[in-house]
């Protein structure tokens, strides 16, 4: 596992953003840990997440693309933050981007929030966590009447590794439906091999308990 990697997963656990207990999904499966990154609040959190985003990018996808392109809202503050860390950390300028939830009429109107998209540009897209795909479904429409508008990727920050709506991830049924490729900056097993009986500031984060409970949580909602 790649260093900054591990650097995450602590980063998350520092900003109280990962947490392991009894917590409920909005899907309503009762899980035993839950990502909130609404946690990140600071500017300082902000300037480090972009880091690690900017850091998964290059790794994975490259630097050879004209936008990043965040869904509003939690996508707005993601993409603003990445785009600054690609120009610190490997002089890449790229135009950052959100949708608006409501059209803009007067100054800088449309839809869109940011650099535009131009026919012909390449597209990353940036989200919170593992989704499922309700807001690519409402944004790939917004993109696609921007012209010939090519997504080459879909980043979040922590893959779930759970079903979606069938048998497959989240992640791969995006990618499925879409034909783009989708990653994340670290998985939940990923996670859990770093953590596992492995102190953290004097403490272990996931101990004997808290493992079989996420072991219980996969074999009844885990990618098959």
């Amino acid at each position: 596992m790649q260093q900054y990697k591990k650097d995450f997963i602590e980063f998350m656990i520092d900003c109280n953003v990962l947490r392991f207990g009894d917590f409920t999904t909005k899907s309503g499966r009762k899980t035993p840990f839950f990502v909130n990154t609404g946690f990140y609040r600071t500017g300082a959190q902000l300037h480090k997440l972009g880091e690690f985003y900017a850091r998964a990018i290059h790794d994975i996808f490259g630097l050879d693309f004209d936008v990043l392109y965040g869904p509003a809202y939690k996508g707005i503050p993601l993409c603003v933050a990445t785009t600054i860390a690609l120009d610190q950390l490997y002089q890449s300028e790229v135009r950052y981007c959100s949708n608006r939830k409501e059209a803009k009429t007067h100054g800088d109107a449309g839809v869109l929030l940011g650099g535009p998209i131009d026919d012909g540009d390449r597209v990353l897209i940036i989200e919170d966590v593992t989704t499922a795909g309700t807001s690519i479904q409402e944004n790939m429409p917004i993109l696609q009447s921007m012209g010939e508008v090519e997504v080459c990727g879909l980043i979040v920050s922590v893959d779930r590794c759970e079903r979606g709506q069938g048998s497959s991830s989240a992640l791969q049924e995006i990618q499925d439906v879409y034909g783009f490729p989708t990653t994340a900056i670290v998985t939940m097993k990923e996670v859990v091999e770093h953590l596992y009986n492995r102190p953290y500031k004097g403490q272990i984060i996931i101990d004997d308990t808290i493992k079989q409970a996420i072991d219980a949580y996969y074999d009844r909602y885990g990618v098959s």
